[in-house]
């Protein structure tokens, strides 16, 4: 009946009070549990991310794999690494929102709750104590009542008693009858206290079960579905932490894709030559060796003296300029009837591993000491001069750095003079002093790297070479050509000054000569035929040909070509008739014949 009239109340008795308390506090470590649950999720993502941003730190390039970035594929793999970084940001983003949004929020909830709760079962306990000494004194008046009317029957049935006996005296049975009296007065007296005090405990209890214990079960079945509702959006927080991450997530995805579809690999193919182009020539075809010559060489020592002396007088008589013996490629007869010693130092060349040169020699040994010439002579042309255009790029914004230095030092000099207060203008000649020096170190230092660049360029002759390894019948000459300046192994067999070449019929067979070619007619055969032209060339700049073997020209000058460059660095020319000798392929723009072996421009 009361539960009827109770309606949407949670209890309304003791025992559902009890079960009301229990039911709050598991909710309310429910919530504690969840606030747990998503405080191990918040560092479940850090966790994460800290590993992304490790593995993404793992794999960056080191400042010696810079180089890596000229390839689309690297670029592309390196762009991942940068949009997995944001990808782990993101993840620290939902642990830092987890926790600020749902752990902060629900931790402070739940001890307002605990607060909430405390308070309202405080409130329905202190009701249920009132109702309960009502009761008690409910039931004290209902005992008293009980008793008084007891002792009213027992003092009726005495008074009556005394009144039948006739042996009793008037007075005996008055005082029975007083006493009679006094105690239906008594029982009259606790009727009446009962009555009341029931009609006053039947207002209390009607008030505390339908007015004091509803409002205070309606405030927690109140703070419970406040409870349940902040759950719920805690729950749906949850989801939406991460949801508001994935267009971001998204966009990294789509950087990812958009990296890995820019990959080109015809670019990298081109940057894979760019970067390994040497700028050398092929080498020429490889002369047929005729081991055959020695057994035709049957001319005897007399016959070879005879014919040189008889046409001696004849030869001085023609006066020419030069004479071009060592580098003639054509069989001569020998002096004795046994091997002379040129063609057994040929027989040694052929035979044996032929050593490239000693400066390739101390080049290779200085790269595997990992110290590096500091004009990047241990590359190739088209390597060499990327790497002195980047040095002196760098040290032109070194300059420029230390220039802006100055002008801001002027200018704070001048703030000085002009308001002492604010400065001492002398404090500043220091600093002055050292840009100063310093900017004259860098041009220096940046004019030295544009002379090689020149020199690696080809428009201006080498001035100095390092020493190199040279015949012991030729001495070494102070200017080289700028071509012979390059490290790669072919232009390392220098050539007329007395270098190293792997032509044995001619270059080695000149360094076994006796005697320098101005002294040297004697030698030359007399039954040599002029060598056939097989192009023209021009000059592109102007040559001074000290060097035994070279010719001098001026700048535009045209000449016949007779012998192609062999991979040396040197074309053979002819002036006239009288003047030929080797001039610097570099120097000259070559103009092969259609019709001759291996027709390129040379530039």
């Amino acid at each position: 009946m009361v539960e009827e009239k109770m309606g949407g109340c949670w209890s309304q008795t003791k025992d559902q009070f009890d079960n009301l308390e229990k039911h709050t506090q598991w909710g309310i470590d429910f919530v504690e549990k969840y606030t747990k649950f998503v405080k191990e999720r918040s560092e479940i993502e850090l966790n994460y991310a800290r590993q992304i941003r490790n593995l993404s730190k793992k794999y960056q390039p080191k400042k010696k794999e810079e180089d890596e970035n000229k390839y689309t594929w690297c670029r592309a793999f390196h762009s991942t690494l940068n949009e997995l970084n944001d990808y782990a940001g993101q993840h620290e983003l939902i642990a830092e929102n987890m926790m600020s949004q749902i752990i902060a929020e629900l931790t402070r909830y739940a001890q307002e709750v605990k607060t909430e709760r405390k308070s309202h079962f405080h409130d329905g306990r202190k009701a249920q104590q009132q109702i309960e000494a009502s009761w008690k004194q409910l039931e004290s008046c209902k005992r008293k009542f009980e008793r008084d009317c007891k002792e009213a029957d027992r003092a009726q049935q005495y008074f009556e008693k005394m009144d039948a006996d006739i042996n009793v005296t008037k007075a005996d049975v008055e005082k029975a009858r007083q006493q009679a009296q006094m105690r239906h007065q008594m029982a009259s007296d606790s009727k009446n206290e009962y009555s009341s005090y029931l009609q006053k405990f039947n207002q209390e209890q009607n008030e505390h079960y339908y007015t004091i214990i509803p409002n205070v079960f309606q405030k927690i079945q109140a703070m419970e579905e406040k409870r349940i509702e902040r759950m719920g959006e805690s729950l749906k927080t949850f989801a939406e932490v991460d949801r508001q991450i994935l267009p971001i997530i998204g966009k990294c995805l789509d950087g990812i894709t958009q990296v890995a579809e820019s990959i080109e690999p015809k670019n990298d193919s081109s940057q894979v030559i760019e970067s390994y182009k040497s700028g050398f020539e092929p080498p020429g075809d490889v002369e047929f060796e005729d081991y055959g010559q020695a057994m035709k060489r049957t001319v005897s020592e007399t016959s070879l003296t005879n014919s040189r002396s008889d046409n001696k007088a004849d030869r001085s008589s023609k006066g020419k300029s030069k004479t071009l013996w060592p580098f003639i490629k054509k069989n001569k007869t020998p002096k004795q009837s046994k091997e002379p010693l040129s063609h057994r130092f040929n027989d040694l060349m052929t035979s044996k591993p032929k050593m490239h040169c000693l400066r390739s020699l101390r080049r290779g040994l200085s790269l595997k000491l990992g110290s590096n010439p500091e004009d990047f002579s241990h590359l190739p042309p088209e390597q060499r001069r990327k790497k002195l255009q980047a040095k002196i790029d760098d040290i032109n914004k070194d300059i420029q750095k230390e220039m802006d230095q100055r002008d801001a030092l002027t200018k704070m000099k001048e703030v000085y003079i002009k308001n002492p207060q604010m400065g001492d203008p002398n404090s500043v000649d220091p600093r002055l002093a050292e840009i100063a020096h310093n900017i004259e170190k860098l041009q220096a230092e940046a004019q030295k790297f544009e002379g090689w660049l020149a020199e690696v360029e080809g428009r201006m002759p080498v001035k100095s070479d390092p020493p190199r390894r040279t015949s012991t019948l030729y001495e070494t000459q102070n200017s080289t050509p700028p071509t012979t300046n390059n490290n790669n192994c072919a232009q390392d067999r220098e050539s007329p000054d007395g270098s190293y070449t792997e032509e044995p019929s001619s270059e080695v067979q000149s360094k076994v000569q006796p005697e320098t070619a101005e002294s040297g007619d004697e030698f030359d055969d007399p039954d040599e035929e002029m060598l056939p032209t097989i192009g023209t060339c021009k000059a592109l700049y102007p040559f001074e040909g000290v060097n035994e073997g070279t010719i001098s020209v001026t700048e535009g000058e045209l000449l016949y070509v007779i012998e192609e460059d062999k991979g040396d660095g040197w074309t053979r020319v002819r002036r006239n008739e009288e003047e030929e000798g080797y001039v610097p392929t570099s120097y000259v723009e070559v103009f092969l014949d259609s019709n001759a072996k291996g027709a390129i421009t040379y530039i």
